[in-house]
């Protein structure tokens, strides 16, 4: 018997070539460029040196997150015709590119990293906003214009630097875009943003294949920043665009973001010197235990047995939406508070 596809079908059939090549090509791109860069990163002084503050113990290649960064700004600036917020991410995205490159070469100093990121972050927020028109949901029609522009540029910082606090052990920053974007696919409602989606989750995807554990390379500031601004901007468009609700975004970035959050709450109120290096973060604590790669796979079993049915429940049951976030929090909530995280007897 010979298969008759329906003409939905056929459209389906006919579509696949294009919705499959660019992702092949960005993740083709992004592993061979990661394999280079573990050879040339070396020469060009990209080395993360082990100290008392790292969680590896060898010398290891850094600033692959290039190679992630050049596949995703070039599909951008040539490929994405169709997707309205591409010019704010591609030279938000190069800026914070180049002044992570920057500080994985020579350290910059935080009053001057912090002026580069209230500035890309409100750059990128009116890139992907009217702001004039947001009503956020925690305040809903009382919040004003400034109050809403304040809490997007505060909340871009703050995910940006926390990706970089949580990219600390072999594989774990990959797989929260990987896994924000496969999350985004299954559960949201993408029709502008698909064609962006997938090509994040092919790179991140392609990169992870030299940053598992053991790592040959590591992202460094160039990728961590990128990602974090990224995947940080792509959570408001989707909002923005009705494509996925801020909080199922929420809760499927919510490994990072709680357990950055926590544990510098417990560092501030205990009066450590919350500023400087730490391995005191529920995930350094655990890869302490046990491994790079086990808890990394942890972080995998949590994502897929626990948030994304939450987040995919956030998206059809609305009105449940902040219970639904609220008791995500848990299991990590409950780790952080066992684990003593941010406590000094963890670091």
């Amino acid at each position: 018997m010979v298969f008759q596809p329906t003409p939905s079908e056929r459209r389906i059939l006919n579509a696949l070539p294009a919705l499959l090549l660019p992702p092949a090509g960005v993740f083709a791109a992004t592993l061979l460029f990661g394999a280079l860069l573990c050879r040339v990163a070396p020469r060009l002084g990209l080395v993360a040196h082990p100290n008392s503050r790292s969680s590896h113990t060898q010398p290891t290649a850094n600033g692959g997150g290039l190679a992630f960064v050049i596949a995703l700004v070039v599909w951008l600036l040539v490929f994405a015709d169709d997707f309205p917020p591409a010019p704010a991410l591609a030279v938000a995205g190069i800026a914070i590119a180049f002044l992570g490159l920057v500080d994985d070469f020579k350290e910059v100093r935080r009053d001057v990293r912090l002026a580069c990121h209230l500035g890309l972050a409100a750059g990128l927020a009116l890139g992907l906003f009217d702001l004039g028109s947001i009503a956020l949901p925690v305040f809903g029609t009382l919040a004003t214009e400034a109050l809403a522009a304040a809490v997007l540029v505060l909340g871009l910082v703050w995910w940006l630097n926390l990706y970089n606090f949580m990219d600390g052990i072999d594989g774990l920053a990959a797989s929260q875009a990987i896994a924000y974007a496969l999350g985004a696919l299954l559960v949201g409602d993408l029709t502008q943003s698909h064609a962006f989606v997938w090509v994040l989750l092919a790179a991140a995807l392609g990169f992870l294949a030299v940053n598992w554990a053991p790592a040959r390379i590591f992202m460094g500031d160039v990728g961590s920043g990128f990602l974090g601004l990224t995947t940080g901007g792509l959570a408001l468009w989707l909002w923005q665009s009705a494509e996925l609700p801020f909080v199922a975004s929420c809760i499927l970035l919510l490994a990072f973001w709680l357990d950055a959050s926590y544990t510098l709450g417990v560092r501030i109120v205990t009066g450590q010197a919350f500023a400087e290096p730490h391995r005191s973060h529920l995930y350094q604590i655990v890869a302490r235990r046990l491994g790079h790669g086990r808890t990394t796979v942890l972080f995998w079993l949590h994502w897929l047995l626990w948030l994304l049915p939450l987040a995919a429940l956030a998206v059809h049951f609305p009105a449940w939406q902040l219970a639904l976030l609220a008791v995500a929090c848990l299991p990590i909530a409950a780790a952080c508070v066992w684990l003593r995280a941010g406590m000094p007897d963890a670091d």
